[in-house]
């Protein structure tokens, strides 16, 4: 116990101090002007959004940015009345396209963005968004004014998640501050380290930049498509990845098999269907997230004052996140629950893919591998 808890210790202080600040709060934009003013084009791809449909591209139609823009709506053969909800929006910006389907070795959403991404060759620039993301007026006039005074390649952002329900007020917090983990803002952010990642909700793509990949053709595959799009494009390019204060998501998760679902979805995806790195990553998450409340609370010793300095450290890594969302900090030294919460999730996430249940998007499951 006493070298486990050791162990943990120094991991905690390579991660406050080396790790690219993972724990900060930002980076955030702030609202400003374009000095130039390229044509964009938004594409969304949606399938069995009714709930929110319209009330996501009124926002989007209502973008008070002062060049031209076009949204484009891809329906992804939903069997609600998304498409016919978008089209009764009857606006000359918005374009409402009835997807096609899905060729094999596609995932459904990117051949949904193919689709929409095709019709708008001609767009300087492309706004890609989830159709359950709300957007601010000025948002878009903001992401195109980052991108030429830092002359970016590509803008992305993590909107801000729905944390009003009890399993949301628990959860989802914990979910930021892990992908920041994996994806040090600020390493994905300076161009001299390889760290590369997206957040699908918002991301804004020079044209340019789309071709010089390859396209979404080159993604076709990919199930964690945000982060695959930045490896791509941060190959020859500039990137930039921060948390949005002018977009939000209005996807609710009311309870906790809810949030279970969502994590169960891509986790092993995200450990590339590996058996292997699914037991490093076990193991690796009881010895930063487990042994530390463990050997602080049945230690003795050293161990002890390990484990208990091991545990204050994570805690104060969370209470950023936390101050984000509107919670207390008192909520910060139960992280440890919620991070069990989260491994059980992606070990739940291996057996769904062994036992042949694979990877699902709105009722729409896939058993091909990423990439």
């Amino acid at each position: 116990m006493t070298v486990l808890a050791f162990l943990s210790l120094a991991i905690w202080v390579y991660l406050l101090l080396f790790h690219g600040r993972f724990w900060q709060a930002g980076p955030v934009l702030s609202l400003a002007n374009p000095k130039s003013l390229p044509t964009i084009a938004i594409v969304v791809p949606a399938r069995n959004e009714a709930p929110v449909i319209e009330q996501s591209l009124a926002s989007l139609l209502a973008q008070d940015y002062p060049g031209p823009f076009h949204v484009y709506l891809v329906d992804d053969n939903s069997d609600d009345r998304t498409g016919d909800l978008a089209r009764g929006l009857g606006h000359s910006k918005l374009t409402v396209l009835t997807g096609t389907s899905r060729p094999p070795g596609w995932s459904g959403k990117l051949w949904a963005v193919r689709q929409g991404v095709e019709k708008a060759a001609e767009a300087d620039a492309i706004l890609l968004t989830d159709a359950d993301v709300i957007h601010d007026p000025p948002h878009l006039r903001t992401l195109v004014a980052h991108m030429d005074r830092c002359r970016l390649d590509m803008v992305s952002e993590m909107v801000a998640l729905a944390c009003e329900s009890r399993a949301e007020r628990a959860l989802v917090p914990a979910f930021v501050l892990f992908f920041q983990l994996l994806y040090p803002f600020a390493w994905v952010n300076d161009g001299l380290k390889s760290t590369a990642a997206a957040a699908g909700g918002t991301i804004l793509i020079r044209t340019a930049a789309l071709n010089r990949i390859g396209g979404i053709d080159a993604l076709k595959g990919a199930l964690i498509d945000d982060v695959a799009l930045a490896a791509a494009v941060k190959k020859g390019g500039m990137i930039w990845l921060g948390h949005a204060c002018m977009a939000r998501s209005v996807r609710p998760y009311p309870d906790v098999i809810d949030i279970w679902k969502m994590i169960t979805r891509t986790a092993f995806v995200q450990l590339r269907y590996s058996a292997s790195l699914l037991v490093l990553t076990t193991l690796a998450m009881i010895l930063v997230w487990l042994v530390p409340p463990i050997a602080a609370l049945s230690g003795h010793g050293a161990a002890r004052w390990y484990g208990a300095t091991a545990w204050l450290m994570l805690a104060c890594s969370y209470i950023p996140t936390l101050h984000r969302f509107g919670r207390l900090w008192i909520w910060a030294p139960a992280l440890p629950i919620v991070a069990l919460f989260y491994l059980a999730a992606t070990i739940a996430s291996a057996v769904n893919h062994y036992t042949g249940r694979g990877v699902a998007w709105k009722g729409r499951a896939y058993q091909g591998q990423e990439g």
